[in-house]
């Protein structure tokens, strides 16, 4: 079976082929992370949603007129990585250009999923050619099938927004870490991936280039695809030479980016988009992490929560943070 479809973009070729080649600007509308490799022969990592990753291999490219490459979802036994068919292509037209997606090589089955994908990112193509940024997408908000790693994911996603909207004016603007004011935030994070990637043998390596977004989402991918494929069975280093239980050190990505996007959203008048699930999940793993680490002087004592607060209110009261207007 195959799925195709066209859709017209108001943005010239090089600009359309950029969209649906490039990292960063595929994640302004079909993944949360993406690792590309972009030759004939090259491979792609795709997390599309929390805890789905496409993966395959380029095998025709022409830049600005078309790119063919295999399709298929790691882990999956029924479409494999590389064992469909994707071709996308670009040709100018009225107005900006006409790009057309085919999908073959899935089973009747396969096509009636994939074209409910297809059509709801090709959707988010059309906005993000058209405004810059798709936004949010309503489909990594709330996974059906959080776990750890997932929520990662999920976290990562809810953080790259804000940060795709920081500015170099924002640079000196405080938080509500009143040790930090962004620039000094960021800097955190980045030493936060480096030291959770070396917990399980990675090495983490920050860009050093490119924007705030794009720095952060190349070095989480990293920290969270090296936790994938260890896995969180046994125990693995930390701070001072201490063993901590995997299970229990990889929440930290989740507290790490969900927290810290509602920092820079405090800090720079943002709101911040999550879903009372994830929220409510990452609660869970906040009070395995937190008291221990409370000790330590990582968080503040816990602040009261309104009686209505909603899940997010109530895990950033349960870390000790205080909204800047009630600091």
């Amino acid at each position: 079976m195959t799925f195709a479809k066209t859709v017209q973009l108001p943005v010239d070729i090089d600009e359309a082929f950029a969209l649906v080649t490039q990292p960063e600007r595929l994640r302004r509308w079909q993944t949360v992370s993406a690792v590309v490799d972009l030759r004939v022969g090259g491979d792609y990592r795709w997390t599309v949603t929390p805890g789905h990753i496409a993966t395959g291999t380029y095998r025709e490219l022409e830049p600005g007129k078309r790119v063919v490459f295999g399709w298929g979802w790691d882990g999956s036994a029924d479409l494999p990585g590389d064992s469909s068919t994707v071709t996308i292509t670009l040709e100018p037209s009225e107005g900006g250009t006409s790009v057309t997606l085919v999908h073959e090589g899935l089973t009747a089955e396969q096509e009636v999923g994939h074209a409910e994908g297809w059509n709801h990112f090709l959707g988010r193509l059309e906005q993000a050619a058209a405004t810059g940024d798709a936004g949010a997408d309503e489909w990594a908000a709330a996974p059906a099938n959080l776990d750890q790693l997932v929520a990662a994911e999920a976290t990562l996603a809810v953080l790259q927004p804000v940060l795709r909207n920081l500015t170099n004016e924002d640079r000196t603007k405080a938080t509500p870490c009143s040790e930090y004011d962004c620039h000094a935030l960021a800097e955190h994070l980045f030493g936060s991936l480096t030291g959770l990637g070396r917990m399980v043998g990675a090495e983490v390596v920050n860009p050093d280039e490119g924007s705030l977004e794009n720095r952060v989402a190349v070095m989480a991918e990293q920290a969270i695809s090296a936790w994938r494929a260890r896995g969180l069975e046994g125990v693995v280093p930390g701070p001072g030479g201490n063993d901590f239980p995997a299970a229990l050190a990889v929440n930290i990505l989740s507290l790490e980016f969900l927290l810290h996007a509602w920092d820079f959203a405090q800090a720079t008048g943002q709101k911040l988009a999550v879903s009372d699930e994830l929220a409510t999940y990452v609660l869970g793993l906040a009070e395995q992490v937190v008291p221990g680490a409370r000790a330590g002087g990582a968080f503040a004592d816990e602040v009261d929560a309104a009686a209505d607060a909603s899940p997010m209110e109530r895990l950033v009261a349960y870390t000790g943070r205080r909204p800047l207007a009630a600091a």
